[in-house]
């Protein structure tokens, strides 16, 4: 217990000022996500989003997959808060295994499934069905893919499709934030705002994903030049 206490104590020691601003905005959208879905509790078809998907409703495999979605995915963003922590890596190495092991088999067997067949059924036409098929698609190759390197042990690679893997979890998030934002801003029709956040909802996360990755690794790599033990010249 003694041992528990102190580690937790190291990790909290070690965690700096912005990791806990963004943790602790993660946490807020995040409960607001968790009083979304709680709306769909048990098996309510007239609330929140399917108020507009009506017409799809009676579909068995779209509903299934709908709300399969939504009471899943609420985990992935769960997991995915303590994965990029490097004390929880570092005191507590079976926790993140055990969360990342949840993250990844809820994206490759649950969510991302769903999210691929919801997007073949988009509102908004074919730009909307293209930008969310898209979305499915690279979450899932992200993710298997980081899997996959660090099942070969590769972590430096691993880290890497984690960032664009959880990157694209938090669309979940920012879409409703381009969404709210938008609509408090300017009058667009309804569909038109579903087109432009659609995209808007991942493709800026992306970006965002690959400047963090190249920062830090960036920022890593002038680490080790300058740690290397210089050669003496004789």
């Amino acid at each position: 217990m003694a041992s528990i206490l102190l580690k937790t104590r190291q990790i909290i020691k070690g965690i700096s000022s912005p990791y806990v601003l963004v943790l602790l905005t993660l946490a807020f959208f995040t409960f607001l996500m968790a009083r979304i879905t709680a709306e769909y509790i048990p098996y309510n078809t007239d609330v929140g989003f399917l108020r507009i998907k009506q017409d799809y409703i009676d579909i068995d495999h779209w509903r299934i997959a709908f709300f399969v979605h939504v009471y899943a995915s609420l985990w992935v963003l769960l997991a995915g808060f303590t994965q990029f922590s490097s004390q929880i890596q570092s005191f507590y190495p079976r926790v993140h295994r055990t969360l990342g092991y949840v993250y990844v088999t809820n994206v490759l067997i649950i969510t991302g499934p769903a999210a691929f067949l919801m997007g073949l059924y988009a509102n908004g036409g074919l730009p909307s069905k293209i930008a969310f098929v898209t979305l499915a698609v690279l979450w899932f190759a992200f993710t298997a893919i980081a899997l996959v390197k660090a099942k070969n042990a590769d972590f430096v690679a691993h880290r890497k499709f984690m960032i664009r893997s959880y990157a694209l979890t938090l669309s979940a998030l920012t879409l409703r934030a381009w969404k709210w934002g938008i609509t408090n801003s300017v009058e667009l029709p309804p569909m038109d705002v579903y087109r432009a956040v659609a995209w808007l909802g991942w493709v800026p996360n992306l970006i965002a994903a690959e400047l963090i990755i190249r920062r830090y690794y960036l920022a890593e790599n002038i680490r080790l030049l300058l740690a290397r033990p210089k050669r003496k010249i004789y």
